[in-house]
Order: C-alpha cells, then sequence, then structure tokens
C-alpha cells in the first residue's frame, strides 16, 4: 500500500512504546509520510499499534469502520493480534514501504441489547461475554439462532467469541481454536453445571439471541443484572425480559499480519505447543 497518512496509536503510561513510537514517527517523516500520533481519523492510510492486545483491541472497532488497516508491533503480553516483535519493527516498517506485507480481514462482532435500557451498537473483535458479576449463583441463560432455539445454559456466564477471538477467553474456558480466517462465532459456558454443556461453533451469518431464563432464580428475585463486556469493556446490563443480540458486524478489521512467521507458527509459539519439536 502508497503510504500517506499513518497514525501512530501508543499504550498508555508506557514509557518505551513512547519512545519507539516517537523513532518510527521520525523515520516515517524522513520519507515523506505525514505522522499523527494517538489519533485515529479517515483518510489514514495504516494505523500502528505500540502495546499489547488490549491496546489494539481499544482501537479495533474505529479503525474497522474507517476502514484504516492496522499493524500491531508488541509490547505486551501474548501478543496474539500484535504480532510483530519490537525488534523487527524497522525491518517491517521498511516491507510496508516496499508493499510486501500481509493484509488480512477479520470479521467483528456487533452487540446490541434490546428490552429496558436499549441503546446503540458496540463491536468487538475478540468476543462479547455475559458475566454474572456480582451475582451469587449460576445463571441459566437461553441462546437462539436464527429465532431457533439451541440451548439452556446453566453456568456463570457465556462467551460469544470470534475467530480471532477464540484463542482469548474462550480458550480458557475450554472452548476450541479456529482459524482466524473462517467467519464464526463460538458460544462457549462459562463454568457450565452439567458438563454436557460444551461449546457451539456457528456460522458467521447466524444471529444469535441470548436472554436470561424465566425460570432462572436471577429472574425470579429481580435482583439479577448480569453485565455485558464487549473485548474487555463493559457495554451494558442484561436484564430478566431483555434479548442481547450478537452477530458478525458489517465491516470487518483490516489487520496486517507477520511476514516471517505463519499462524501455526505463532500459535506453536504463545500456547508453548511443542509437539516433540
Amino acid at each position: 500500500m502508497k503510504l500517506a497518512k499513518v497514525g501512530i496509536i501508543i499504550k498508555r503510561d508506557s514509557a518505551e512504546p513512547r519512545r519507539v513510537g516517537g523513532e518510527m514517527a521520525d523515520w516515517l517523516a524522513a520519507r515523506g509520510v505525514e505522522v499523527v500520533i494517538d489519533h485515529i481519523a479517515a483518510g489514514q492510510d495504516l494505523l500502528i499499534v505500540l502495546g499489547g492486545d488490549g491496546t489494539l483491541l481499544h482501537v479495533a472497532a474505529e479503525a474497522s469502520r474507517h476502514g484504516i488497516p492496522v499493524l500491531g508491533i508488541n509490547f505486551g503480553g501474548l501478543g496474539f493480534l500484535t504480532e510483530i516483535a519490537v525488534e523487527d519493527r524497522w525491518a517491517v516498517l521498511e516491507k510496508l514501504l516496499a508493499e510486501a506485507l500481509p493484509l488480512e480481514e477479520r470479521m467483528m462482532l456487533q452487540v446490541r441489547l434490546h428490552g429496558s435500557e436499549p441503546g446503540g451498537p458496540g463491536y468487538a473483535l475478540n468476543d462479547v461475554v455475559v458475566s454474572k458479576g456480582a451475582v451469587d449463583q449460576m445463571v441459566e441463560l437461553e441462546a437462539w439462532v436464527d429465532g431457533e432455539y439451541l440451548a439452556t445454559y446453566r453456568a456463570d456466564g457465556l462467551i460469544m467469541a470470534s475467530s480471532t477471538g477464540s484463542t482469548a477467553y474462550n480458550l480458557s474456558a475450554g472452548g476450541p481454536v479456529v482459524h482466524p480466517r473462517l467467519d464464526a462465532i463460538v458460544v462457549t459456558p462459562i463454568c457450565p453445571f452439567m458438563l454436557e454443556s460444551r461449546p457451539v461453533l456457528l456460522a458467521g451469518s447466524c444471529r444469535l439471541e441470548v436472554r436470561i431464563a424465566a425460570r432462572s432464580r436471577v429472574a425470579a428475585d429481580g435482583a439479577g443484572k448480569l453485565q455485558v463486556i464487549a473485548d474487555g469493556r463493559r457495554y451494558g446490563e442484561l436484564l430478566p425480559g431483555d434479548t442481547l443480540e450478537v452477530a458478525a458486524a458489517a465491516k470487518k478489521l483490516r489487520l496486517m499480519t507477520s511476514p516471517w512467521k505463519s499462524y501455526f507458527e505463532i500459535l506453536r509459539g504463545k500456547l508453548n505447543w511443542g509437539g516433540g519439536r
């Protein structure tokens, strides 16, 4: 891609990413590229994120809305999304200018609440989670797919993950790893009461609806307020009688990926899947 305008988003309150960000901005400016720090705007050709996966998740919705490709340079922990190691930053910038960096489109999730506290849509790259929060008992959640009843989950909550997010909370809760180029929604209960309650993999075209079951004690005592979390940030509360709708968003995130390592190499390294090799 031709680079004329680049935004650099830097992890908050972190000195080293800010120092590196300044160096990268100077390097790009010396090559005729206009650089803006900590600002996303339509018309930018690229967004460079210096931080961990959380920093990238924080800007994913806005970047996808504007159609801006995102490149993540890892200053955090695992770095499933921020694939580029900081020591490779100069090499990756050279590849950017040479238009030799892979670009993938990742499905985003759109979430909306219908009921007592309706609001505008929210967006998530990784997952939407219904959590019992401060409720001191398991909850019962009904799941419906395209208007057809799927199951009632008695659990501590429910994770609805994209393929990209399958290696996040979903994986910790026993859900499957799904290749990120597959448009899909994974439904995974959190600490289910019944061992038979297994994760379900849905097509990305499916529309999922979640409600508190009428028989649930949370619904019966009227005190239940379940938290709805989108990519680690509070979206709203699911109350008895409400419906939470989760589906694929209209726009995808354009994500630059490593030119040196495949998805499976990264997966093995991050999850320590040695396989005897």
